[in-house]
């Protein structure tokens, strides 16, 4: 409720929690140049059931003549309320902050639906996963030294004690990507994320059994759906192959260390998350080179480019790169995205994420999908969203 009081003499204000009492003004000589103010009428108790705030105080002028009369505005709300109106300023910042939210949600999808099947392409037609994950690695550190030299990108203030604590988050890094590459390799993308989906609940485990932290009963209720799950999914999988299961497995226990050693160590820095995935994947790149030549080496590389070249022609050249840039841009959008959301919409935010490349791997590799098996991928994720939603309340 807006309204505006003006007084010749002493009007007062009243309000259920606000009384205001003005002094009278002296008269003013300029009040008889004014025929239509010498006898202003006078004002009785004003009386509301809302309290009134004071919003601000202004002159009146009348015509060529000015003279000072205060007029004070007032602003009322219901008393259950208690809350002021919604400034438009805020709608707007709020509305801003959710449409951020949203476009690195869609963001982050979309890259990661991408890399998986131009991931997924380059395995079929150059089984090595030792060096595809080194070349991702490689052009995402590539990317970020560019983007530092040119000043794209603000360089990080780090030091010794940075890349110290950096190292076996960088180690647990390194063996995830490396597992999960392995993996996909050797079963379907669809496949190696349902056991994904599975990382919870190696998390809980090793948080209780090696750390020693407790967690509520619910928490524990929802790895039931997620073991039940991924378990009912590996038995009626059609192409099982155990290296692709172990590799998703290893990969799901690495990455929890990863967390673990991340939340340790980095605590106090100041380095935000694109740099931090930055520095990441250059410590994680000169840790794998040496494993990657003496797993597989260059002459295996090579004859298994040849045959790669010959059999997909130059697209299989793009496939790579593809595969290389945005494996480091859906994770460096992952990173960025922690900076303006909650650990919880992360945590949703990755069950959809999965969901997305189940689906469009199985729609665009036509993988054949058994009820018992798509049922199996369903409550695996149904418990990895409930999981979110217990553990971070």
């Amino acid at each position: 409720m807006i309204c505006s009081v003006k007084q010749s003499v002493s009007p007062t204000i009243n309000g259920s929690d606000l009384f205001l009492r003005k002094k009278p003004y002296p008269a003013r000589p300029v009040l008889q140049l004014v025929p239509a103010l010498r006898k202003p009428e006078r004002l009785g108790l004003v009386t509301v059931s809302r309290p009134l705030h004071v919003n601000s105080v202004e002159k009146l002028s009348f015509g060529s003549v000015r003279y000072r009369e205060d007029r004070i505005k007032c602003e009322a709300y219901e008393a259950a309320d208690q809350s002021k109106p919604v400034e438009p300023a805020e709608t707007k910042s709020e509305a801003a902050r959710k449409l951020k939210i949203g476009i690195y949600f869609a963001t982050w999808w979309a890259l990661n639906v991408v890399f998986n099947i131009y991931n997924k392409k380059v395995l079929n037609a150059f089984p090595y996963p030792w060096l595809t994950s080194t070349l991702s690695l490689a052009c995402g550190s590539l990317m970020m030294l560019i983007s530092w030299v040119t000043r794209i990108a603000e360089t990080p203030k780090t030091d010794f004690e940075f890349w110290k604590t950096l190292f076996p988050v960088a180690v647990a890094h390194t063996i995830g990507h490396v597992a999960a590459t392995v993996s996909m390799s050797k079963v379907a993308v669809s496949f190696t994320h349902i056991i994904k989906s599975g990382e919870p609940a190696f998390s809980v485990l090793v948080s209780r059994f090696l750390l020693g932290e407790s967690f509520p009963v619910p928490v524990y209720l929802s790895l039931i759906p997620i073991i039940g799950g991924c378990a009912l999914s590996a038995a009626t999988e059609l192409n099982f192959n155990m290296t692709g299961f172990m590799g998703a497995m290893i990969s799901n226990l690495a990455f929890v260390f990863r967390n673990i050693f991340s939340k340790k160590g980095m605590k106090g820095k100041s380095v935000s998350g694109m740099n931090y995935y930055a520095c990441l994947s250059m410590m994680s790149l000169l840790i794998l080179t040496p494993f990657a030549i003496a797993v597989e080496g260059p002459q295996m590389w090579a004859a298994g480019w040849q045959t790669a070249i010959s059999q997909i022609g130059p697209h299989f050249i793009w496939w790579v790169a593809a595969q290389s840039v945005f494996y480091h841009l859906y994770n460096q959008v992952s990173y960025m995205s922690l900076d303006q959301i909650s650990p919880l919409t992360f945590s949703i935010g990755n069950t959809m994420k999965r969901i997305s490349v189940i689906v469009s791997s199985i729609i665009i590799f036509k993988t054949p999908v058994q009820p018992i098996n798509a049922l199996g991928a369903a409550i695996a994720i149904l418990g990895t969203f409930l999981y979110s939603q217990v553990n971070l309340y």
